[in-house]
């Protein structure tokens, strides 16, 4: 048992840290391989733990939500992965005046479990977000959006731990949130908690509506196989699936990974594909694409662990 392995122990009081563990289990993508230390924590203190170990011994440190935008190297990650558990995710309802209520929600809050819960309380304004297979985490630091709303719209203030291991709050200003981008990318900042403001609504209308996203979600979306969701940025005046399926990519195939049939914007792991599969398909369609139209495609999806450059 070597040191470092023996301080992250002590420092999570027995926290149970697993060795060599397999990343597709912990992935949307089901892919990856294995991580050289693995931990699932449940609170802001066991997470700056482990973080303080990691910066003293000068480990690598991986801190995940769902796993729901990220592609695991075959090969694995060296270094230790933080995975957000399901009591890292609690949340609060703080009514500020007759129409305006506040929202305040952990960072391993699923936003399938938040929608649900929020549509319950009779509040509007998060209906779009309630499909996505994301944590509230991943959402904030990369200013998830769908269906015409993205955070920026909704976020009043977030809580985050720096890279120097200060819990801070930071204003919406602070964040620059843009197209899935935010400051906290640049800095290295782990998003700990959101407080979102939201407005009192019809329960009915809020019911239609989360139930009509979810339906143009089931027939649009290949959600019936595993991915990361969109895999590509929208282009500057151009969208990625229409440059994708325009330049005859539907259905093309690397191994047992597929751009989809349905939505040529999705990567799917159709059949046993490996990290390499998706990853050798990704540059493929950037290639073509970049060929055929000139416009060079950004991965939404972030890489981990070591790829071909």
């Amino acid at each position: 048992m070597n040191e470092f392995y023996t301080a992250l122990l002590d420092r999570l009081n027995g926290n149970s840290v697993k060795c060599q563990e397999p990343m597709e289990n912990h992935t949307t993508f089901r892919v990856g391989g294995p991580a050289q230390y693995y931990v699932s924590v449940a609170s802001i203190p066991e997470l700056k733990e482990g973080l303080a170990c990691c910066r003293e011994y000068k480990v690598p440190a991986y801190v995940l939500g769902n796993g729901s935008n990220v592609l695991v190297s075959d090969k694995g990650i060296t270094g230790v992965v933080f995975q957000l558990d399901a009591d890292f995710s609690k949340i609060s309802i703080e009514p500020v005046d007759a129409q305006k209520v506040l929202v305040r929600a952990q960072a391993g809050a699923m936003l399938g479990r938040l929608g649900a819960q929020i549509a319950k309380e009779g509040l509007t304004g998060f209906e779009w977000a309630a499909g996505i297979p994301g944590t509230v985490g991943g959402a904030v630091y990369m200013n998830a959006g769908a269906y015409g709303g993205e955070m920026k719209d909704i976020i009043t203030e977030v809580t985050v731990l720096t890279r120097d291991l200060q819990v801070e709050k930071r204003s919406l200003e602070r964040l620059e949130l843009g197209y899935r981008s935010s400051a906290l990318m640049q800095e290295q900042a782990y998003v700990l908690e959101a407080v979102f403001a939201l407005e009192r609504g019809e329960p009915e209308k809020i019911a239609e509506r989360m139930q009509e996203l979810a339906s143009r979600r089931r027939e649009k979306q290949p959600l019936e196989y595993p991915s990361a969701g969109s895999t590509f940025k929208r282009p500057e005046g151009y969208f990625a699936g229409k440059l994708i399926q325009d330049a005859g990519l539907r259905g093309y195939r690397v191994g047992g990974a597929q751009v989809s049939e349905k939505h040529c914007g999705f990567v799917i792991n159709r059949e046993k594909a490996t990290a390499q599969d998706i990853y050798q398909l990704t540059e493929d369609v950037r290639r073509i694409v970049k060929e055929k139209f000139g416009v060079v495609l950004e991965r939404e999806i972030r890489l981990l662990g070591e790829f071909p450059c």
